[in-house]
């Protein structure tokens, strides 16, 4: 049978489908967020109004002096760099296990990237860009975590690497909680195709950990094992990597294909490795193969089902 995925837990900005709490009093619409609701436990979280600016609010922005970076609110001249450190500080020391981030883009405390830095409080053009004051924060303190914004997560292919990053992780912190060699052992032979297709050198170190240190504590594995897992998801898989998948698959059935449905898979690579359909069309048709032939191996291989179980419907003729 299919196994289930854990629900992750994804800190999100409270704005984004949750509370109309913009500076303005607006929500922000999101139908990615909409959507994941019904797969992921958030936590949402709303950094401006927890150090008590209050809804409606004037604006604040980043002003830089020097080599120091100020929270200013420009209406009032009020600084507030050191409250919303101290929260920020806070908030994430204290938070549960998570697997990932959803933050308002753009945003001078929850943005994560592309925040104007400007030279004063006063009317000015940008000097430059950084993250927001909570989203540097996110960034030091969780390297190896998923975080995204919400205007990025739009891109398909952003997208469908966050879902892969936030599910793994928590069907490996779940491995992990359980604390068992053959939990581990399952972590790993079910995510074999992924890890081959994001990264192979990854993947072979992975391999050696599993398979030759058995004799090692258990608790020593997962930490081993988890720090090169996270190092290995962090990149997309390339265009190459994702057909050495599709191949390695394809040859499992082989003696149990006729030659057009051989011939109608490779055609299918092909048209994707020149770009003009997406990954999902050879691998749907992979999937096809492994309902058909009910093949239990491939069945719960991650790479070739969403964590919803619900086939590939990627747009895009990229990666």
């Amino acid at each position: 049978m299919p196994r289930i995925f854990k629900r992750p837990h994804i800190v999100v900005s409270k704005c984004i489908e949750f509370e109309p709490c913009r500076n303005n009093g607006d929500i922000v619409t999101s139908h990615i967020v909409l959507k994941l609701k019904e797969h992921v436990d958030f936590i949402p979280v709303c950094p401006e109004v927890e150090i008590g600016l209050g809804i409606p609010r004037p604006t604040l922005r980043i002003v830089r002096s020097g080599d120091d970076d100020h929270l200013i609110q420009p209406e009032t001249g009020r600084d507030v760099s050191e409250e919303m450190n101290i929260f920020s500080q806070k908030f994430l020391g204290t938070l549960p296990a998570v697997e990932g981030f959803i933050l308002k883009n753009k945003s001078p405390t929850s943005g994560i990237r592309d925040v104007k830095v400007y030279p004063s409080a006063g009317k000015s053009g940008p000097v430059g860009h950084a993250p927001g004051f909570f989203g540097r924060e996110i960034i030091k303190r969780f390297p190896f975590l998923p975080v995204e914004d919400e205007g990025r997560l739009r891109n398909i292919r952003i997208r469908d690497h966050f879902l892969t990053r936030i599910f793994s992780n928590a069907d490996f912190h779940q491995a992990r909680k359980k604390g068992r060699l053959m939990d581990l052992l399952r972590f790993h032979n079910e995510n074999r195709y992924l890890l081959i297709a994001h990264s192979r050198i990854f993947y072979d170190s992975l391999e050696r950990l599993v398979g030759k240190n058995q004799q090692d504590p258990v608790n020593v594995m997962f930490d081993r094992y988890g720090d090169i897992l996270f190092r290995a998801l962090m990149n997309p898989p390339t265009c190459d990597s994702n057909i050495e998948v599709l191949l390695q698959a394809f040859g499992h059935f082989k003696g149990k294909l006729t030659s057009g449905e051989t011939g109608f898979f490779l055609r299918s690579v092909d048209r994707y490795r020149k770009g003009t359909i997406s990954l999902c069309g050879p691998k749907n048709i992979i999937a096809l193969w492994i309902a058909r032939e009910n093949d239990h191996l491939l069945g719960n291989q991650t790479f070739f089902y969403t964590f919803s179980r619900e086939p590939c419907r990627t747009r895009t003729c990229r990666n």
